[in-house]
């Protein structure tokens, strides 16, 4: 078994290989926060790579996931899991999350060190993400989600208990981020959503691809647009109008993440970053799609190196700044509100 040292060495440098995103924004926090949010990031995405494994049937699916809420618990082995996983992994699988999976027991050695609250909250979030995850993946298929509704539970399933999870553990870290509690619980899911619907609509295709859509019909159905008539060569203006109305909907949960974020407190700049970052390269993000409706490749809409450093300069520039980075807010927004009928 590793000590405590070898563990956050060893997270530190798998963040690098599993999420370039989260090993540039989590550094940002202060450093009792960053070591429990790359942990919660890890833990999430073990629990992700059980799910999107092509070659694991539903049964071992959940067999696994279930073994998996054991182990945070204490009450399996972390390394009989990882043995019992790690060779039965499709080769689907990249290397960096085969090698986290197989390292289950140095990740999880770092969780059983935080505290009772901070412990109950990662639990709390991949059981529920777990959960959701599960039945999504059971149902889902080309002809997309039901209706709005259904999606909201769905990105609140793989997203918004995230939310939930790190205001919990702002608020366990900071008794002035916790004097706002209340109001940060009720933008949380809306910021992990927010952000969720973003990677939904750059990576359509890719989705497609693998025979899933997360989009949900009623909106298209308004437009006179059936989703089973997605085709990545052929583009319907149609749906266009509901791609377009989503990023509508997308923008306002930011908006929400945007107000999350002016209620963490100035002084607390590196999680106002953390927050900033995300929300910057969102609202990028969605701004190529707008102007791009009729990409059919996630390459095609991902923002560039360059937009990414803008995105740290200026987040960087203004994070103390409530005013200004309302202004920037709304001007980069602005064209993403208008709902087409």
């Amino acid at each position: 078994m590793r000590n405590d040292s070898d563990a956050l060495n060893y997270q530190n440098e798998i963040l690098k290989g599993v999420s370039r995103t989260f090993a540039l924004t989590i550094p940002q926090l202060p450093l009792p926060l960053r070591r429990v949010v790359g942990n919660a990031y890890l833990l999430c995405r073990i629990a992700d790579t059980i799910e999107d494994d092509p070659d694991l049937s539903v049964e071992i699916k959940k067999i696994f996931s279930q073994q998996f809420i054991q182990v945070l618990a204490g009450d399996y082995s972390a390394e009989q899991f990882a043995h019992a996983l790690t060779p039965q992994l499709s080769a689907a699988i990249l290397p960096a999350e085969r090698d986290l999976i197989a390292h289950t027991a140095t990740v999880v050695s770092l969780t059983h060190c935080f505290n009772a609250r901070q412990q109950a909250s990662l639990l709390r979030c991949v059981q529920i993400m777990t959960a959701g995850m599960s039945h999504f993946q059971q149902h889902c298929s080309r002809a997309g989600l039901a209706d709005l509704p259904e999606l909201d539970r769905y990105c609140y399933h793989v997203a918004g208990v995230v939310g939930e999870m790190l205001t919990e553990l702002f608020c366990d870290y900071s008794p002035d981020i916790a004097a706002n509690e209340k109001q940060l619980y009720l933008l949380s899911v809306s910021f992990g959503q927010g952000l969720q619907m973003t990677n939904i609509l750059k990576d359509i295709w890719d989705d497609w691809q693998r025979g899933v859509c997360w989009l949900p019909r009623d909106i298209f159905l308004a437009h006179e647009f059936d989703l089973q008539q997605l085709n990545p060569e052929q583009y319907h203006d149609k749906f266009g109008s509901g791609l377009k109305e989503l990023i509508a909907i997308a923008t306002e949960h930011l908006k929400n993440a945007l107000d999350y974020t002016l209620l963490i407190p100035k002084k607390e700049i590196g999680i106002r970053r953390f927050c900033l970052w995300a929300l910057g390269m969102a609202i990028l993000t969605l701004r190529k799609i707008n102007q791009h409706p009729n990409f059919n490749c996630s390459q095609q809409v991902k923002i560039s190196r360059n937009s990414v450093r803008a995105t740290v300069m200026i987040s960087n520039i203004t994070a103390q700044h409530d005013l200004l980075l309302k202004l920037i807010f709304a001007t980069l927004s602005r064209p993403l509100l208008i709902k087409t009928k």
